[in-house]
C-alpha cells in the first residue's frame, strides 16, 4: 500500500472514531472513500464534469448540487458539509454559492480550489447589457460575472490547472492528469470552433435569456445577450425591466426568448407573447435534469443548434 493510501486508511479510521464518539446521529458520503483515489468535492456540475474528465479512474467525485436542483441558492446539511471538511480537493466557484463559500472557508484550509482564481472574471454587464441596480450572487463578488464555464476555452484553462492541483494531492498519477487535461482540452477546443463557425453568418445577433447567464458566451461569440433579470435567476424582474426587454427584442426582432432547463418560463413566455415570439431552451449548464443522460459537450452542443435556429445562421 503506498504512504497515501495508509494515510488515507488512517485519516478514515480516526474520523470513525471522532465521529462515534461525538456521537453523530448521521454519517456522510465519504464514509465509504477509497483509499486508492483522490476523494474530491465539486460544488455543482460543470466542476464535477471537470473533475471526472480530469481525474478519471484516479478521483471519486462528489457534487454537492443534485440534479434537477438550481445550485445558486444551495443549502449544505450536515452531511455534505461533512464531505467538504473530509475532501482531499473541494473544486468550488467563490461567490456563486454562498453555502459553499462559508464551509470552505470554515473546513476548506489549503484543500480548496477555487476556479475564479484561474483568470479574472468578467464583469456582469461583458458581453451584453447593464443591469442598473441588480446585484451578482454576492455583495463580495462585486458585480462579477460567475458563469465562466460557457466559454470552452475558459473552461479548459480551468481544467489544466485543477491537473495541476491535483497532481499536487496525488503525486504519483500526476502524468496521467496532466494528459487528461490536454485531450479534454482538445475537445473543448474542437467545441470552440464548431461555436465560431455555427455562429459565424447569422441574421441577429442579440439573445434575449431569462437570466444575464450567457455573458461569456455572448463575448467569445460576438453575442448580445439581454438578460430579462440579473445574475440571479430567482429574481423577479421590475415592470420597468420586463417593459425595456420587450422593447428591445420588438427592436431587434427576436424571434425566440430563451429560458432554462431548471427554473419557470412563465416571465419568458410573457415576454414571448407581447413580442410574437417563441420561447426555447437555453441552458445555462448550471446543473443537469434529473435523469439527463447527457454531459457539458452535448448540452453545450444542443445549445448551439438552438441558436443557429433562433438567430438564422446559415
Amino acid at each position: 500500500m503506498t504512504n497515501r493510501a495508509t494515510y488515507r486508511v488512517l485519516a478514515a479510521a480516526a474520523t470513525a472514531l471522532l465521529t462515534v464518539g461525538a456521537g453523530a446521529g448521521c454519517s456522510t458520503d465519504g464514509a465509504g472513500a477509497d483509499p486508492q483515489r483522490v476523494d474530491v468535492v465539486a460544488a455543482f456540475y460543470p466542476l464535477q464534469f471537470l473533475a471526472e474528465r480530469v481525474g478519471g479512474d484516479a478521483v471519486r467525485v462528489t457534487n454537492l448540487a443534485k440534479p434537477g436542483a438550481e445550485p445558486h441558492d444551495l443549502e449544505l446539511n450536515p452531511s455534505q458539509v461533512g464531505q467538504v471538511s473530509e475532501a482531499e480537493l473541494i473544486v468550488y466557484l467563490k461567490g456563486f454559492q454562498p453555502a459553499v463559500d462559508d464551509a470552505v472557508a470554515q473546513n476548506g484550509g489549503d484543500r480548496a480550489f477555487d476556479v475564479t482564481s484561474v483568470q479574472p472574471l468578467l464583469d456582469a454587464s461583458a458581453g451584453g447589457h447593464d443591469h442598473e441596480g441588480e446585484e451578482g450572487h454576492t455583495e463580495e463578488g462585486g458585480g462579477k460575472d460567475p458563469h465562466v464555464w460557457l466559454d470552452p476555452t475558459r473552461l479548459a484553462g480551468i481544467g489544466d490547472q485543477l491537473a495541476q492541483r491535483l497532481g499536487t494531492a496525488d503525486a504519483e498519477h500526476a502524468a496521467d492528469y496532466t494528459a487528461r487535461a490536454a485531450a479534454l482540452r482538445a475537445d473543448l477546443e474542437t467545441l470552440d470552433g464548431e461555436f465560431r463557425t455555427g455562429l459565424a453568418t447569422c441574421q441577429r445577433r442579440e439573445i434575449v435569456t431569462s437570466h444575464a447567464a450567457f455573458g461569456y458566451l455572448a463575448d467569445r461569440y460576438q453575442l448580445d445577450q439581454v438578460g430579462i433579470t440579473g445574475l440571479s435567476p430567482d429574481v423577479e424582474p421590475s415592470p420597468q425591466r420586463l417593459a425595456h426587454v420587450i422593447e428591445e427584442a420588438k427592436e431587434h426582432r427576436a424571434t425566440t426568448i430563451f429560458f432554462e432547463t431548471l427554473v419557470s418560463p412563465k416571465v419568458a413566455e410573457t415576454i414571448a407573447g407581447q413580442v410574437g415570439a417563441r420561447t426555447a431552451v437555453l441552458d445555462p449548464i448550471e446543473g443537469l435534469a434529473a435523469g439527463s443522460d447527457g454531459d457539458y459537450l452535448s448540452v453545450m452542443r444542443t445549445n448551439l443548434r438552438t441558436l443557429q435556429t433562433a438567430l438564422g445562421c446559415s
